[in-house]
């Protein structure tokens, strides 16, 4: 039941639509390809069941860790549709 100014299932649009870009984001991600036996950050050796683990590795678990601790302090809620959007 939408309210206000809205039609009915709006709402569930607007959840929908939130969660296909965070899939399309995710998938987008996704490591592709050949492992590398060295982090191309730093250099050094990527353990061979990490490479066997997660096709397409290319960072150490440290160096990885780094870049997700960057991006989820980056990456804001996605408020597509709020009110608070509209007014930026």
């Amino acid at each position: 039941m939408a309210g206000g100014w809205t039609r009915d299932g709006a709402t569930q649009e607007q959840i929908d639509a939130s969660v296909e870009d965070a899939v399309q984001q995710a998938r987008s991600q996704l490591n592709q390809g050949e492992s590398l036996a060295h982090c191309e950050e730093c250099g050094c050796a990527i353990p061979k069941a990490r490479r066997e683990a997660i096709p397409g590795v290319r960072m150490c678990v440290q160096c990885q860790q780094q870049l997700e601790k960057q991006q989820t302090a980056s990456s804001g809620i996605n408020r597509r549709g709020s009110k608070d959007s509209q007014l930026r």
